[in-house]
């Protein structure tokens, strides 16, 4: 271990540090002072967001620096992804805070848990072996089995626990059986040296092929991909709709991250097997994702089946194998945390007196209740519809041309036609807010750090649509040799 090596894992050496230090100061305060763990939480953001601006390496002019024999990487890509995941956690922390207290639940398990998880996201993104994303994976997994647990008196939150636990062990199963093989065909557990395996003596192997099929079923699982999408439902439903917000939006980071290093770095070579297996993956999540969206009058619900058809189109990004697929599909993943942690924030600030909004009923007449809301509801709507303008539009025209370039017209199209098809679901919520009489007069209130954190996450699906083209060049720059 040297210096260096320090210097490159200091955000997840200062992320696991502070994750202690919550778990211990929680030990000598009082309820009431909780806020204080709140605080230590969106610091732990902030320095680990200033030290993987820092980048030493490159100040050396270095387009990538390794670190513990080439098993962790520090790049672009891995450093765009990381800062995005701290803002967006950042935005869980507010939403979760005030949802937490609501529902008598303000604990720092909360915030270890997630921090937990962040780290694991951290090393997800940054792995360059075949042991380092297993261990980012199952600490990312443990701690989300917890979080869906969170709720100790709730049945549903615990039947859908024990589903995420199960079904989770056996797509982790899977993926560790299929790197096994890998390391059988290659002899070796880094990305690198596995391609230069491949390259050398061809791709030609059984048991080379056989390990790609075990892992691209264990890449679906995570990025909730039909028809391995089982669990997003009823985690999504059975879980507290702040543990929902979460796993909704920064884990998606990781999962890409996981599949980009793996399927790019690792088995590049192997691209016309893997792409052939990623676009039924796609068109399955694309197609049944949206169908079964129409159908949901409960939101979590909706936006579970809605994740699944988003993860289609981020595999979409994937399948021609070149850096604009890589750019697009990234600049999704981003796009859709964002979106998604609106969207369950609007969830969170309709929930009152312990009891969550989660039927769409409870949009009815938001408009009527409180205008700058069902305004900020409609854009989050509109983006995820992919209306022009606001940034979801972007993100799906890039992957769908990436699409096109390659030459995959016909995916192109079932992606376009089903685009038109999702939108069904996300105008309904316009016209419950804007058509229909509310079912409740009161008042929706909220502290000033949620009303300006979430007025901000809406303003930013319009915003960040108009002045889109610095982080898409920024996404496009971090996959170009």
């Amino acid at each position: 271990m040297t210096r260096m090596d320090l210097l490159l894992i200091a955000p997840e050496l200062w992320v696991l540090t502070m994750t202690c230090v919550i778990l211990f100061v929680d030990l000598y305060i009082k309820e009431e002072r909780r806020g204080i763990i709140h605080l230590l939480g969106m610091i732990t953001l902030i320095f680990a967001a200033i030290m993987t601006l820092r980048g030493d390496y490159r100040a050396a002019g270095e387009a990538s620096a390794l670190a513990f024999n080439g098993a962790f990487i520090r790049d672009q890509m891995g450093d765009m992804l990381k800062l995005f995941s701290y803002v967006v956690l950042a935005m869980v922390f507010v939403y979760a805070k005030f949802c937490l207290r609501q529902f008598r639940m303000f604990r720092a398990d909360f915030y270890t848990l997630a921090l937990e998880a962040l780290l694991g996201i951290m090393l997800l993104i940054s792995a360059n072996s075949l042991i380092m994303v297993y261990l980012g994976l199952e600490l990312l997994a443990l701690s989300s089995y917890a979080l869906v647990a969170f709720d100790r008196d709730s049945k549903r939150g615990s039947e859908a626990a024990m589903k995420y636990f199960v079904l989770g062990s056996m797509a982790s199963g899977m993926l560790l059986y299929g790197m096994s093989m890998i390391y059988g065909a290659t002899g070796t557990m880094d990305l690198q040296g596995i391609a230069d395996a491949i390259r050398t003596n061809g791709s030609d192997d059984i048991m080379l092929v056989f390990g790609l099929v075990f892992l691209v079923v264990g890449l679906a699982f995570k990025l909730g991909a039909a028809p391995f999408h089982m669990w997003v439902p009823d985690v999504y439903h059975g879980a507290p709709v702040a543990i929902t917000l979460f796993i909704s939006s920064v884990p998606k980071m990781a999962a890409f991250a996981m599949a980009i290093r793996l399927l790019q770095t690792g088995l590049g070579d192997l691209q016309g097997d893997w792409s052939q297996m990623l676009s039924v993956l796609a068109v399955l999540s694309i197609v049944l994702g949206n169908l079964a969206a129409i159908a949901q009058t409960n939101i979590k619900r909706m936006l579970a089946y809605s994740t699944i058809s988003h993860m289609g189109f981020v595999l979409l990004g994937l399948l021609p194998g070149n850096a604009e697929g890589y750019g697009a599909a990234m600049f999704y993943v981003i796009v859709y945390a964002l979106m998604s942690a609106a969207a369950f924030g609007m969830v969170i600030l309709l929930s009152a007196r312990g009891v969550e909004a989660e039927n769409l009923d409870d949009f009815k007449g938001l408009n009527q209740r409180n205008p700058w809301y069902a305004a900020i509801m409609a854009m989050v709507m509109f983006s995820m519809a992919g209306v022009p303008v606001f940034v979801g539009f972007f993100a799906k025209w890039l992957v769908i041309k990436a699409a096109l370039d390659a030459g995959l017209m016909w995916l192109a199209i079932i992606a376009v036609v089903f685009s038109v098809v999702g939108a069904f679901y996300y105008i309904r919520v316009f016209k419950l807010m804007y058509f229909d009489e509310p079912v409740s007069e009161s008042p929706i209130e909220a502290p000033v750090d949620f009303r300006a954190v979430i007025s901000l996450n809406g303003i930013i699906m319009l915003g960040l649509g108009i002045f889109s083209s610095s982080l898409i060049q920024i996404c496009m720059s971090s996959f170009v040799a």
